[in-house]
């Protein structure tokens, strides 16, 4: 499993939070130190040690930004009227044109986001990439860079991603193959049946990949009902041959909505089974996952913002914050431990998916912390304060929605 991938300088000073209401753990004077987790009530702190008085205020993971698409929000490009057709091809295509009509940087644009979302207080990334015969491996370059000169204030992984299509388009698994050579942290795929029509070939090439490369797999899955099932388990299928459990996401998997709920359990049993995660986005427009029957059955969930302002859509901002609270209303969570579920997927469900044992707020766990003015961790995600101190491997980042 992969786990943080830089260590804090010799600079960093350890820091105090005094009488923090931590999640999970009640009030604590917390001790970063080293880039960690130090100690929980130290008797004596060092006399360094900045001090910041947590009093008022929810000490929460940094949150987990497990699904975006960092190469082509418009984000900082002024308003753009979308004109995008209401089915999935048609946004492709729309895409397409879009990115050919006013230059999209993959470099400047997925610097912006990330500068966005570690301001709200993602700590952790994982971006997919298009990789196609028309854009080549200019996004791939592109967001790598931006990993490269961020790297200070969060960690990504990269999926290489090949959104319109792998065997309609001949070439394009040559060029995942390139991505991930770079320096591609994850395989990607997209619809088997619905975009390549082909579902046996695509998954036999997105597999075939992982098994050659040595890594994991996240699929796009926007099939509905029975569609989305029947390529569901050729994806369990694979997952089981290969031996790839725990290495395998499903992002969106809108067919677990779907109406036949005994066939949906049988699925989801499937996926608990073979440690397939699930990452979902409260789509508002479609059935999507339930989420506590995911975890009554013991799947993993993820969460993220998908695609922000681009060409697919106006909406979202990178606050993870908000996606929980959208989560919360998309399955009706309303209990305190209810929407702290929904917190859950926004943080440890991520870190889990990427496989980061050291993320947390555990003693010992890397200090990447949210530090945010709320009564509960569920007064947090409904307030969604803008007043929020962002730690990065126990360095202070961001305070008050902007980078320090």
């Amino acid at each position: 499993m992969r786990s943080t991938s830089h260590s804090p300088g010799p600079q960093a000073r350890p820091i105090l939070v005094s009488d923090a209401l931590v999640w999970r753990k009640g009030r604590r004077n917390v001790l970063i130190a080293q880039g960690r987790i130090a100690a929980y009530d130290p008797a004596e702190p060092p006399p360094e040690a900045l001090r910041i008085d947590g009093s008022g205020q929810v000490l929460l993971p940094g949150l987990v930004e497990a699904h975006t698409h960092l190469d082509k929000t418009l984000w900082g490009m002024g308003w753009r009227p979308n004109t995008a057709g209401p089915r999935l091809i048609d946004k492709i295509e729309n895409e397409r044109r879009v990115r050919r009509e006013i230059g999209i940087d993959p470099e400047r644009q997925s610097g912006r986001q990330v500068r966005l979302s570690v301001a709200k207080g993602s700590t952790l990334f994982r971006t997919h990439v298009d990789v196609d015969t028309e854009c080549g491996l200019s996004g791939v370059e592109g967001v790598m860079r931006t990993r490269e000169a961020h790297q200070a204030i969060m960690d990504m992984e990269i999926v290489a991603f090949p959104q319109s299509g792998l065997v309609t388009r001949p070439g394009t698994r040559e060029l995942m193959d390139q991505a991930l050579a770079m320096g591609a942290d994850v395989v990607g795929g997209l619809d088997p049946c619905a975009i390549d029509r082909d579902p046996k070939q695509h998954l036999d090439i997105v597999f075939g990949l992982a098994d050659r490369r040595g890594k994991p797999i996240d699929i796009h899955l926007h099939e509905p009902a029975e569609l989305g099932g029947f390529s569901m388990e050729m994806i369990i299928e694979r997952t089981q041959a290969l031996g790839l459990q725990g290495r395998v996401t499903i992002s969106h998997a809108f067919c677990l909505g779907m109406t036949d709920r005994s066939y949906a359990r049988q699925l989801m049993e499937q996926l608990a089974r073979e440690r397939i995660a699930v990452m979902t986005h409260g789509a508002p427009s479609r059935p999507v996952p339930p989420v506590a029957e995911c975890y009554e059955m013991g799947v993993v969930v993820c969460a993220g913002s998908d695609g922000i302002r681009d060409s697919w859509g106006p909406y979202g901002d990178g606050d993870m914050l908000e996606r929980a609270m959208i989560l919360g209303l998309r399955n009706n969570l309303r209990r305190d431990d209810e929407v702290e579920m929904a917190l859950d997927v926004c943080t440890f469900g991520g870190a889990r998916v990427m496989g980061r044992e050291d993320y947390g707020l555990e003693v010992g766990c890397v200090a990447d912390l949210v530090l945010l003015p709320a009564e509960a961790a569920a007064h947090a995600v409904v307030e969604r304060p803008e007043s929020r101190t962002v730690f990065k491997r126990g360095v202070i980042v961001a305070r008050d929605g902007a980078l320090v």
